[in-house]
């Protein structure tokens, strides 16, 4: 394998560790959403998968998770499984795409390169997998946010949630992973097959050549 090669290899795990941390941090983040609300502008709220929270100025936070599973909206529900699957995915991908890697010493007795750049290449595609499953949560998520933020029926004095750091992480994670996946498959492209030396095939060739003509000399 090549040297860009492996650089690709090692910058994909790289960025694939990193967006996972950050898929790891957008889950339980507690800020997903935020609301501060003009009656006390000394507290602020916010709402994430596993608790809620108030925030006041002075520093103080105080976090009370979820009382009960099946009292849950739907999208939390839906948002708390694909949260959940995507760090799955990321985590065998990872898991996968390690002995893949130009850099460890391992596969020689099961096909050598084929099996490391296939290795390498399911690796990066559950990236990409986990990426996509991050990224559906935190866009639907977003979208209900708009959607209430900018709903008519709704007097203007309510207070409404709007997007929380959590969400822009959690966007972060989800391109990254994809942008790693990319690169361990681009990587796989950058294998260079050596083939058999021309002046080896020439040397065979006069070596066939000159076995034949003997043959006939001797018959």
């Amino acid at each position: 394998m090549g040297t860009s090669a492996c650089a690709l290899e090692l910058l994909g795990m790289l960025v694939y560790i990193g967006a996972w941390l950050c898929a790891l941090a957008t889950t339980i983040l507690p800020q997903w959403l935020t609301k501060s609300t003009a009656l006390l502008p000394v507290e602020s709220y916010d709402l994430g998968l596993w608790e809620t929270c108030v925030v006041q100025d002075i520093g103080g936070m105080e976090c009370r998770s979820y009382d009960s599973l099946l009292g849950l909206s739907s999208h939390l529900k839906l948002a708390r499984i694909f949260m959940c699957t995507s760090l799955a995915v990321g985590m065998l991908g990872i898991l996968v795409a390690t002995p893949g890697l130009s850099l460890i010493h391992s596969c020689s007795d099961c096909g050598g390169s084929q099996t490391k750049r296939t290795l390498t290449i399911a690796g990066g595609g559950l990236g990409m997998i986990s990426g996509v499953l991050c990224l559906i949560p935190v866009c639907y998520t977003a979208h209900l946010a708009v959607t209430h933020f900018f709903d008519e029926k709704v007097p203007d004095v309510v207070p409404r949630w709007e997007f929380g750091d959590a969400l822009f992480c959690g966007w972060v994670a989800g391109f990254l992973l994809i942008v790693a996946g990319l690169i361990m498959v681009t990587s796989c492209t950058c294998l260079q097959v050596e083939p058999q030396p021309v002046p080896q095939r020439r040397y065979q060739a006069k070596s066939t050549d000159g076995n034949l003509r003997k043959r006939f000399e001797y018959v």
